[in-house]
């Protein structure tokens, strides 16, 4: 029955009502009415028919208990106001659900309206006190203005409320968005993630594109670097070539203007990278985003811009730290991770091989080094051109190339084949030779680097034994070379220890047998009393460098001894101390021997070098030079093992040494055959032409000293006059031979 007011505050309960209610529009105010009573949801709906608050329409729902409103707010959301009626099926119904509302359900931003048609079973004042509520109204009082002014106000306050806390989970999932997007550091897998992620905020299934485009490019030209949805099949096509002409204007018009794009059905994001490097992103939406999710979207746009260019960054330095950026082609880091990955993938019919450039040092320094980078260039081509298409190509070092393939695309043969022909580099034939350490992955244990390791072992064996061949590694390679890393280590700790020590072998005048000088030798005791000979750990230290500190050690131990010797009464005498490669080649070498003579304040000219034939056939101008200089010091030189290597004569006569030191292999096959003999003769011979002394080493018996001295060498050394002797040894040795 109608209930009388004033005319604009009638309340029409009629039943055609239904008819006049507006189906629900795209964008509304959802307003639940829980009453208990039929007519209250039809007069309060009759009401408000057809007016707009805050400019969109409402549309109500309908619950007719406490129990059904719970259910009703489990299964529905974005309901802005509920119109709660106090007493239902309990007096105290609607209080209690308005607890279980905020509570139970967790909803706090509907904004809760309390009607009642019997006022004094809840007071007004407590009520608002004690729940979450908007208003309280008796029924009676809600005439239609007020109930207008009552619903807006409430629907202004869910309004605010829910803007606000939209800002505060937009942000959230930026943020949470961006850092899932950080983690990805490909370009590619970057863009894929941007869909994923917009479309996570928007709430919509990933339907999407994202190009990349360099400014200055043709937008049409821009290539898409991923996709999903419908369009997953247009990955790696030039957007002209997508066959959406909707899409391409809407990514071409953002990418032109350089500014994002919002129509009915699609959102169109730019993003800009400092580094001239930009990207857009198409998101079908079906609908016109709202100004609070384009805000959400220009926010996350800004914090994606500056994930981009470190995206870009890491690509660039993930670029370097994997490829080889004179030959585009992997470098050692991503060979070592691929032979890793067949190691893992249990792929042991592969073989790892190292090819090395013979002399490829040579060679830069006589024609420069963008010849060498031609012709390093050149051998990548011909490698990546003849090889089997499932090997891995990289540049392992400077001049070293590696290969993974199958075992048998990877023969040593054919390697060496494909580098016979010549290269061609500015425009002359250029031939090389190379050598070639291989490992099959089913003899190797460990890792990637294990396995490169392996082959490397290979490649120095094959350096070692012939160059421009191949050696396969073996387990007794490794064992070998841990020996040898062991035996460095050991003397390294030695030295450290004072484990080595040093004994001087007498050399003496073949025509009066009198003592003229001895040799400083070097020797290695170990803890357990046991000799390393010094061919095994003389060239560890010479490799590992560390005979420069023990060269220096030596020569200042030989000099005090010496010193020592002439305040003991032996007559002044000369000493002999060996200088190897690389202390001659050191930049401190002069120094070092200047600090040790003003240390130790001998005579320089009581002290010889020792120089192998190896050192002596060093750069000629190097050389010359530093022989004057020593010259000048007064310091002699002698030439050691003289005639095991390749000496040019002319080139010796050049050098201003002193003497000639005839090899012990010579002496001793002197009794043996008479190539061996006329080999001595013809170097004494030599020295006697070139003005120099001549003196052979392991004269162990009368008949070569004597055969010696017939020849007209001047001196020996040997078992026959003495074995090395410790310091304090020879010099009772010395003042006995100088007392007869």
């Amino acid at each position: 029955m109608p209930i009388a007011r004033e005319d604009d505050d009638i309340l029409s309960l009629i039943d055609e009502a239904d008819d006049l209610i507006p189906a629900r529009p795209a964008r509304s105010w959802r307003v639940l009415i829980v009453d208990d009573d039929q007519d209250v949801h039809q007069a309060t709906e009759f009401a408000l028919a057809n007016t707009p608050i805050l400019g969109r329409q409402i549309h109500f729902l309908h619950a007719y208990s406490a129990l059904e409103a719970q259910q009703l707010l489990r299964d529905e959301n974005d309901i802005a106001v509920i119109l709660l009626d106090v007493v239902m099926e309990r007096e105290d119904a609607g209080l209690k659900l308005v607890r279980t509302i905020r509570e139970d359900l967790g909803i706090h931003e509907a904004r809760i309206i309390l009607r009642t048609g019997q006022p004094g079973y809840a007071p007004e004042i407590d009520a608002i006190r004690d729940y979450d509520i908007n208003d309280y109204k008796t029924k009676s009082e809600l005439s239609r203005n007020r109930l207008y002014t009552t619903l807006t106000a409430a629907i202004r306050s869910y309004d605010q409320i829910h803007a606000l806390n939209a800002s505060r989970r937009g942000l959230d999932m930026i943020i949470r968005a961006s850092s899932k997007l950080m983690a990805r550091h490909g370009a590619r897998e970057f863009a894929a993630g941007i869909i994923t992620q917009i479309s996570g905020l928007l709430g919509l299934e990933p339907e999407g594109i994202v190009c990349a485009h360099d400014q200055g490019q043709d937008p049409l030209q821009t290539t898409i670097i991923a996709a999903a949805g419908h369009f997953a099949g247009a990955i790696d096509r030039p957007l002209a070539d997508l066959g959406d002409a909707h899409v391409i204007a809407a990514l071409a018009q953002a990418l032109g203007k350089r500014a994002s794009q919002f129509t009915e059905d699609s959102t169109t994001l730019f993003f800009a990278g400092e580094s001239g490097h930009d990207m857009a992103a198409y998101i079908e939406t079906n609908v016109a985003l709202d100004e609070n999710d384009r805000r959400l979207l220009e926010v996350f746009c800004t914090n994606i811009t500056v994930s981009l260019d470190n995206v870009i960054l890491f690509g660039r330095l993930n670029d370097h730290a994997y490829n080889d950026q004179l030959l585009h082609i992997p470098n050692r880091l991503a060979f070592v991770r691929a032979v890793d990955v067949a190691l893992q993938s249990a792929r042991l019919d592969e073989t790892v091989a190292l090819i090395d450039i013979d002399h490829f040092s040579h060679l830069n320094d006589a024609l420069g080094h963008r010849y060498g980078d031609a012709l390093l260039i050149a051998v990548t081509s011909r490698l990546r051109a003849r090889l089997a298409t499932t090997c891995l190509l990289a540049r392992v070092a400077g001049d070293t190339f590696g290969v993974l393939g199958i075992d048998h695309e990877l023969g040593p043969d054919v390697l060496l084949d494909l580098l016979r022909a010549p290269f061609q580099i500015d425009g002359a034939d250029h031939s090389i030779s190379a050598t070639i350490g291989l490992v099959r992955l089913s003899e190797t244990e460990g890792s990637g680097a294990d396995a490169v390791k392996a082959a490397n072992i290979a490649l120095n064996r094959a350096k070692e034994s012939a160059r421009g061949e191949y050696f396969y590694y073996t387990r007794d390679m490794e064992f070998e070379t841990r020996s040898r890393v062991q035996l460095l280590q050991d003397l390294r700790v030695a030295f450290d220890r004072d484990r080595l020590f040093v004994v001087y072998q007498p050399q003496v005048d073949l025509a009066t047998r009198h003592v003229i000088g001895v040799e400083a030798l070097l020797r290695w005791r170990t803890d357990e009393g046991k000799f390393v000979p010094p061919d095994q750990f003389i060239p560890l230290a010479e490799s590992s460098g560390l005979i420069i500190a023990l060269g220096a050690w030596v020569m200042r131990t030989a000099c005090a001894e010496q010193r020592r010797f002439l305040r003991e009464g032996v007559k002044v005498l000369r000493m002999a101390v060996n200088v190897s490669v690389a202390q001659f080649r050191h930049p401190t070498f002069l120094d070092t021997v200047d600090t040790i003579l003003a240390e130790t304040g001998i005579d320089p000219d009581h002290l010889e070098l020792e120089i192998t034939e190896s050192v002596a056939m060093l750069d000629a101008d190097f050389m010359v030079g530093m022989l004057q200089k020593l010259k000048e010091r007064r310091i002699s030189v002698a030439v050691d093992d003289f005639g095991t290597g390749f000496s040019s004569l002319s080139y010796l006569e050049r050098l201003r040494v002193d003497r000639l030191k005839i090899d012990r292999s010579f002496v001793s096959q002197m009794a043996q055959g008479e190539s061996s003999r006329r080999i001595v003769e013809t170097i004494v011979q030599l020295g006697r032409s070139l003005d120099l002394d001549v003196i052979a080493e392991g004269v162990e018996t009368d008949a070569e000293a004597d055969a010696l001295t017939a020849m007209g060498c001047h001196e020996g050394q040997g078992y026959l006059f003495a074995r090395p002797l410790p310091s304090d040894e020879l010099l009772g040795f010395l003042l006995a031979r100088q007392a007869t």
